[in-house]
């Protein structure tokens, strides 16, 4: 199967990548949803109650602990995988990276085009006035960051209860329904509605590169349930 991967990559010069938390796992950063994921740690409140924007409101020094020690990847390198992706990107033959990811990797290996469905670590801005903020005030700060005005700096990822951004929705759609080739990988398309976004891909090549099946594995034309750095250092562009 990755041979028959490799073929088809070599082939093509629209390929659109759509990836999950996966993607990051190999760079040390912990997924939401396995065994071992966020979602399965003993917190006083679930996590998925910290991540939202409710949470965020009524209890935002909490959310901060959890956001400053779970989430920081400031000090993270790329995996093969998003050193893999870049390398396809400068030849041409890669037109856009779509990320359910906040940890910002991609462009630390140097990838251009990269549309974050669920925002980025690397922006914060107040809620007051607006004002922006990198993401080492907030990882640096203790307690509630606040801005110079007295409002409260808010990361710009998005949150449970919080709508995704519609420019980089749709520009993501447009993506995949322009693609040659779909490579979705390290996600287990659950998570609504960027799980719906493979429907609109109407092209030659749907490839699905998970450890785990997928609801949508049996439509795909490649299925590899392998990590993702065991399958991209065995090709060659």
């Amino acid at each position: 199967m990755i041979e028959k991967l490799e073929n088809i990559i070599r082939k093509s010069n629209n390929i659109v990548f759509f990836g999950g938390a996966g993607v990051s796992t190999e760079s040390g950063i912990k997924d939401f949803r396995s065994k071992d994921g966020l979602y399965n740690m003993k917190y006083e409140y679930p996590p998925e109650e910290i991540l939202s924007y409710t949470f965020f409101i009524e209890n935002t020094e909490e959310f901060y602990k959890f956001y400053r020690d779970k989430l920081n990847s400031l000090n993270i390198n790329p995996n093969i995988c998003h050193k893999f992706l870049s390398k396809l990107e400068r030849k041409g033959k890669l037109k856009a990276i779509i990320t359910q990811n906040i940890d910002g990797l991609h462009q630390k290996a140097g990838s251009k085009n990269v549309l974050e469905l669920h925002g980025t670590i690397y922006k914060n801005r107040c809620m007051e006035c607006k004002k922006e903020y990198d993401a080492n005030y907030i990882f640096n700060e203790k307690g509630i960051p606040y801005c110079e005005c007295g409002g409260i700096i808010k990361p710009e990822v998005v949150l449970y209860e919080e709508g995704l951004d519609s420019d980089v929705v749709n520009k993501s759609i447009e993506y995949i329904k322009n693609a040659e080739v779909l490579i979705v990988a390290g996600t287990s398309l659950t998570v609504y509605p960027a799980s719906s976004f493979v429907r609109y891909f109407k092209g030659k090549y749907l490839i699905i590169i998970n450890n785990d099946e997928t609801n949508y594995d049996s439509i795909a034309d490649i299925v590899i349930h392998e990590k993702l750095g065991k399958v991209f250092k065995n090709i060659s562009l």
